[in-house]
């Protein structure tokens, strides 16, 4: 029994790791587009959105419930099983994290317990009616949905204030995007801190501390709202650099747009009980507003990086969550082995990250090449009158004629 305890302890504490890793991985979603446009300071939206965070893990529990009792056959699954499922996600949260990609934390969640309910105890563990309505179809609807909303929703906002004074309308529209940004927020905590009190309960009731088909304590509740706002707050700065100017370049137009259609995409889902990646809502969000403006472009390049990291997120963390399961199925030294490698896994990351530091003071700073169509026009463009440029020849041509300087008079010695 003292070894149990010891395991589910190890379980919980490893859940809320996963779950600060999930608010600084996803920070981005809420604040990439307020910052980027420069409508708050990049210290202050983070800290408004952990509080908001904090404020909507109380507001529902249906995606709690959706992990905790719908996705795998909660009867017979170990402790252990559960720990290497949240190895998998930490790992691929960590990962994207290092280059910079917006992935879903929450497929990485997925993918990681599916992976090693797999290897514990077979396919027909998995309840793969609630993956596909519940997980997939939400994963490829939501992006379209919000993109084509916030597409929208940009032309109509450059429609209707086309003949207003420019400054009037970017003050206006940057309050916009401070109220949608909190209310992403709100949703983000409502959707992504459930996931986390879903994992925990699934192991409270597979090591027998709650009956099956429970709903999440409050002290559960509680503390996975703490531990995504804490992550939150701290900031996942390469994030927020590729949401806000690696995907494309907004206004605070579009960046109203952006956050209203995602936020209004994601709390509909939480309401539903899919367990919506708000990544995906919000990227697909930004580059929807990005091409509702005359003359946007979306920089693909990063968008197809994307689109790849998502296609992985998956079977990715299914893979490293099988094989940490099969690592524990040794017992409590294969459980130790898997914790080890976890920590040593991580240490190695974030040493990796020091080479090049990305925090609030350089977060708007961008290598990314610029959009195609960007670049097009700028080739073709004339530089202004009377502006000197460094592609001047570097060589007089012979027809110009070059006065040759006096030579200073000698001096006598």
């Amino acid at each position: 029994m003292e070894n149990f305890s010891l395991i589910l302890a190890v379980v919980v504490i490893t859940a809320l790791a996963f779950d600060f890793t999930n608010g600084f991985h996803d920070t981005a979603n809420a604040m990439a587009t307020t910052i980027s446009t420069g409508a708050m300071k990049p210290k202050v939206a983070v800290a408004m959105s952990a509080v908001l965070n904090l404020v909507g893990a109380f507001l529902s529990i249906e995606v709690a419930n959706t992990i905790s009792k719908g996705l795998v056959d909660e009867t017979g699954i170990r402790p252990e099983v559960i720990f290497a499922a949240l190895v998998g996600a930490i790992l691929w949260n960590l990962l994207t994290w290092l280059v910079g990609l917006p992935s879903s934390s929450s497929h990485a969640l997925m993918g990681g317990l599916i992976g090693a309910t797999i290897a514990s105890a077979g396919t027909g563990a998995v309840h793969g009616d609630v993956l596909v309505t519940k997980v997939l179809i939400p994963a490829v609807a939501a992006p379209l949905v919000a993109g084509i909303a916030a597409m929208i929703a940009a032309r109509l906002t450059y429609t209707i204030g086309k003949n207003a004074h420019d400054k009037a309308t970017s003050k206006g529209y940057r309050a916009g995007q401070i109220t949608s940004a909190g209310l992403v927020s709100l949703a983000h905590g409502t959707n992504d801190a459930q996931k986390t009190m879903g994992i925990i309960t699934l192991a409270l009731v597979a090591g027998g501390a709650l009956a099956p088909d429970s709903d999440p304590p409050v002290w559960v509740i509680l503390s996975a709202g703490l531990a995504i706002a804490l992550g939150t707050y701290l900031g996942g700065w390469r994030i927020i650099r590729t949401m806000g100017k690696g995907l494309t370049d907004l206004q605070p137009q579009q960046g109203f747009a952006a956050q209203t259609s995602a936020a209004t995409v994601i709390l509909a889902s939480s309401h539903l009980g899919f367990s919506l990646s708000t990544t995906h809502s919000v990227s697909g969000a930004v580059m929807g507003a990005g091409l509702g403006r005359k003359g946007g472009v979306v920089r693909w390049s990063t968008a197809t990086r994307m689109f790849v990291a998502w296609g992985l997120t998956l079977p990715a963390a299914a893979l490293v969550g099988a094989g940490a399961e099969w690592v524990t199925s040794f017992g409590s030294w294969g459980t130790a082995l898997v914790a080890v490698f976890l920590v040593a896994s991580s240490a190695a990351i974030w040493l990796a990250s020091r080479r090049e530091v990305v925090d609030h003071t350089n977060v708007n700073d961008t290598d990314e090449p610029a959009g195609v169509v960007t670049t097009a026009v700028a080739a073709v463009t004339p530089p202004p009158v009377g502006t000197l440029t460094d592609d001047l020849p570097a060589t007089v041509p012979d027809h110009v004629p070059v006065e040759t300087p006096a030579k200073p008079p000698a001096t006598a010695l």
